[in-house]
């Protein structure tokens, strides 16, 4: 990747991003804005008194960075295990299973709750503010609708019904399930929702994200793919290119996540992006704009994958074929003010915080078809289609 090609990915892009925001982002002075584009720099918003449940995270060190920006008081909540090198930043230390005395007796405008794995923890934290604060953010996931059961494996018939909307039903609870028994996933995520409107109604914001990415993200289930278009070569491409993909940058999500707070919003909201549709081919071809090496996108057909057990989500990331969750309806949310960043800053900018990683974290990948395993397939895959070329 040249220096040159970089230069203008990210003046190019974050002026974009400014523009689509409203805000200069951090690598633009307000001043530049202005001068480039004609526009006056953002008001800054009436400051709030913002309580972040967790803040060194993924998605919290992004959250807590931009209310500071903002110039928001924010308070942070956590076990004291990681460090948050935020500066201004007020913690406190505690545990949601149930050591939240450092929250007694205080006060604050919301609550963002960005860390719940658990509906008790939303039941325990909801029972002690619900009369301390004047709202409640709730961070879900779209893992909550129902119907998320297909899981991340290959889906027969592809989903024909109208997108999945913010007021479409959630998972329900199984016959024989008792409040405070464990749960999965999905359910402890809608069961978290009905808690937190429940204490707070009328004043609680759901906000239901699905694929989170960007820099800071470990699970590598984006990251997995620029990584993979920078080292250039032959790349393995799952299916025709057509079918939907869902991402949010974590900066574009957790900047309208603070908004949000600032504004008194509630409501349900999808937090997915981008502004329009985007198939895997436009994924992909939009993270190769961040790169100069030679790259080839080879499409192999869904079938061929299945004979070869490549897993969606696992061997090929993000992509889950047939999946109504990957596409899912982000239109309420849009209307509320999330905007989203150019493909190519967020590809760039995680393809280089990729780099900053431990040694060991760059060269094992959590998710993603191993090098010689696709170079297997791509091998079969052309010997395939020789033979087939070859049949009178």
């Amino acid at each position: 990747m040249t220096q040159d090609r970089r230069d203008f990915l990210r003046s190019t892009g974050a002026i974009g991003a400014g523009l689509a925001l409203g805000v200069a982002p951090a690598r633009l002075e307000a001043s530049r804005l202005s001068a480039d584009t004609g526009r006056k720099a953002p008001r800054r918003p009436a400051a709030k008194r913002l309580l972040i449940l967790g803040g060194t995270g993924f998605i919290g060190p992004h959250t807590v960075r931009y209310a500071v920006e903002r110039g928001h008081e924010v308070t942070i909540f956590t076990r004291g295990r990681a460090e948050a090198d935020i500066p201004d930043v007020e913690r406190l230390v505690g545990d949601r299973t149930g050591d939240l005395g450092a929250l007694k007796g205080r006060t604050w405008d919301v609550v963002l709750d960005n860390n719940a794995r658990d509906y008790r923890w939303v039941q325990l934290t909801t029972e002690l503010l619900k009369d301390a604060a004047e709202q409640y953010l709730f961070v879900s996931s779209i893992s909550a609708y129902e119907g998320e059961a297909t899981g991340y494996d290959y889906v027969d018939e592809p989903w024909s019904k109208p997108p999945i909307g913010p007021d479409s039903p959630l998972v329900s609870r199984p016959d024989g399930f008792e409040d405070g028994q464990e749960a999965e996933y999905g359910l402890t995520k809608a069961i978290g929702e009905e808690v937190a409107q429940a204490a707070f109604p009328g004043r609680a914001t759901i906000v239901r994200p699905g694929f989170i990415v960007g820099p800071g993200d470990r699970s590598d289930r984006f990251t997995y793919w620029p990584v993979r278009i920078d080292k250039g070569g032959e790349v393995l491409a799952p299916g025709d290119g057509s079918d939907p993909v869902q991402i949010i940058d974590v900066r574009d999500l957790t900047e309208w996540i603070v908004r949000l707070a600032e504004n008194g919003t509630a409501g349900a909201f999808n937090g997915v992006g981008l502004g329009s549709p985007l198939s895997m081919a436009g994924m992909l071809h939009g993270i190769r704009a961040i790169t100069s090496s030679e790259v080839e996108l080879t499409w192999v057909p869904i079938p061929f994958l299945r004979e070869q057990e490549i897993r969606p989500y696992v061997d090929m990331p993000i992509w889950i074929p047939g999946d109504p969750l990957s596409a899912v309806d982000n239109s309420r949310a849009m209307g509320s003010g999330l905007t989203f960043r150019p493909m190519a800053v967020t590809a760039l900018d995680t393809l280089e915080w990729h780099r900053t990683r431990p040694a060991e974290a760059q060269a094992e990948l959590r998710v993603g078809i191993k090098p010689d395993r696709e170079k297997e397939v791509l091998t079969v895959w052309r010997g395939k289609q020789e033979a087939q070329d070859e049949d009178p």
